[in-house]
């Protein structure tokens, strides 16, 4: 009977590696070929059109703000997927299980990355990748956090090729995990990018941060590592998007866009989310908590570049109505209700103890989000864990008095759900902060309320529109801000 299952699970490892020749090689012509996940097929009710929301009015605005910061998801290409299947059945009959995903994806168009079954196998690079998809009992599972005092410090791994320094507010020079954790930090927020490299991405040629593909799986499990060996928290924020996914677009990845329908968009999501994770899962990195989405307010996976779009994603068209999850429309509310289930479902079945995450922002209007979580929630029942939010003053957001009334209105309405504050800096303009206690405030009330269970700052080592940061630049390297300081610990 051995014989007879190897020689037949030979015969199917040929048959899926000459299958993989002709599948997913272009993703302009190639769908998703999927096998059906149920979360992701699932025919979801409707909702009404009306709606406070409108997603051309946020177009550019908000997104310009951002032009410095970093972070990108590679998954693997559709052959090595198929492939690491077959191989780990070959290993062993009782071998670690492989986390086969329920569709395969269009192959991204970076250059580093092969589509070819052969180049796959031959390559050691592609080897490790094989290796790496297996799941591993060993892996570190999220560790206990009453409260999460987090910071997002994606850009850190850029100023890392500077061999920038860190020195605390002592003079003493240390590393950025030792020093946030010295002054009452706890955890880490890492965003990620699809593939940061293609034409449009965060890390496409000519943008400022094109020296490494920043933010790709490769990147953000390094990184993620590092966290989980300073003794922190992790979160991972997925954009689903080569550059940076807000209010003003939500372009869909490179190699996603030749797909041409919402079930074959939601296996995308699924598979990429479930590879990234297993990645992680395997570094021993499993996070704590995904974000399925950043900002997705308007949508998610709405838009396509154009010959206008620029480094930041300013200036897009919106994708056909088959595939957009532009939550202006009944169709598109649909869609996107498909890829939140789609994502959190590969987070769930990798590490079911991770809390999954959604995010928006537009607080100032508290009819925007009373909205938009009765369409997600109320509406299509997406079964996320957390509720997130941007709370920026120097966005108009206000203060955390005026964030605490509506905060106790959802929190009220959904009694079985989570809250965070995923992005807040307390500025008051461009790389400002008047020391006037509201971020101490933020922290403060946030982990009061019932059920609210973190805050993470804003990039503490760069300063923008949001506001100021906590470190100063003394040429190439950080030196911690005392005054800054005295509002953590």
């Amino acid at each position: 009977m051995s014989i007879l299952k190897y020689s037949f699970i030979g015969l199917a490892c040929v048959s899926l590696a000459i299958l993989s020749q002709g599948c997913g090689d272009d993703p302009a012509s190639s769908p998703v070929y999927a096998l059906n996940s149920s979360s992701a097929q699932e025919s979801l009710g409707s909702s009404s059109d009306a709606t406070p929301y409108s997603s051309s009015s946020f177009a550019g605005a908000w997104s310009s703000s951002l032009a410095l910061s970093s972070a990108k998801i590679s998954s693997s290409s559709s052959s090595t997927e198929a492939l690491s299947s077959c191989h780990s059945e070959l290993d062993s009959e009782s071998s670690s299980s492989v986390a086969t995903s329920s569709a395969v994806e269009p192959t991204s168009s970076e250059p580093s990355q092969n589509s070819s079954s052969s180049e796959a196998l031959s390559s050691s690079s592609n080897a490790s990748q094989l290796s790496s998809s297996r799941e591993s009992s060993s892996s570190a599972q999220p560790i206990k956090i009453d409260f999460f005092n987090g910071a997002d410090i994606s850009e850190v791994q850029e100023y890392e090729r500077n061999n920038t320094k860190f020195y605390d507010v002592d003079g003493k020079e240390s590393d950025i995990f030792t020093i946030l954790k010295n002054h009452g930090f706890n955890s880490i927020r890492l965003r990620t990018f699809v593939s940061p490299k293609a034409k449009y991405g965060y890390a496409a040629s000519g943008c400022g941060h094109d020296a490494e593909a920043y933010g790709d799986k490769e990147h953000v499990v390094a990184y993620a590592k590092k966290v989980k060996a300073a003794g922190m928290g992790l979160l991972v924020d997925i954009h689903y998007s080569d550059v940076w996914a807000d209010p003003g677009k939500q372009i869909i990845p490179e190699r996603w866009r030749g797909v041409n329908n919402a079930n074959a968009m939601a296996d995308s999501v699924y598979a990429y989310t479930k590879d990234l994770m297993i990645a992680l899962k395997n570094a021993g990195a499993t996070p704590d908590m995904v974000q399925v989405g950043n900002e997705t307010t308007p949508g998610i996976l709405i838009h396509k570049p154009n010959s206008k779009t620029d480094c930041w994603g300013n200036g897009v068209d919106k994708a056909a109505t088959s595939v957009n999850g532009d939550m202006g429309t009944a169709a598109g509310k649909a869609n996107a209700a498909k890829y939140f289930n789609a994502g959190i479902k590969a987070v769930k079945e990798v590490s079911p103890t991770t809390k999954t995450v959604l995010h928006i922002e537009r607080i100032r209007q508290a009819n925007t989000v009373t909205w938009w979580m009765g369409v997600i929630f109320d509406d299509y029942k997406v079964p996320a864990d957390v509720m997130g939010f941007s709370a920026y003053t120097a966005y108009g957001d206000g203060t955390p008095d005026n964030w605490k009334n509506l905060f106790n209105i959802v929190t009220t309405k959904y009694s079985k759900m989570e809250f965070i504050v995923a992005e807040y800096n307390g500025g008051d303009s461009d790389n400002h902060y008047k020391f006037d206690g509201s971020r101490k405030k933020t922290r403060e009330m946030i982990s009061g309320m019932n059920r609210w269970i973190g805050t993470f700052f804003w990039e503490p080592t760069i300063g923008g529109a949001w506001g100021a940061g906590l470190f100063d630049w003394k040429g190439k390297d950080l030196y911690a801000n005392a005054k800054a300081f005295e509002e953590f610990f």
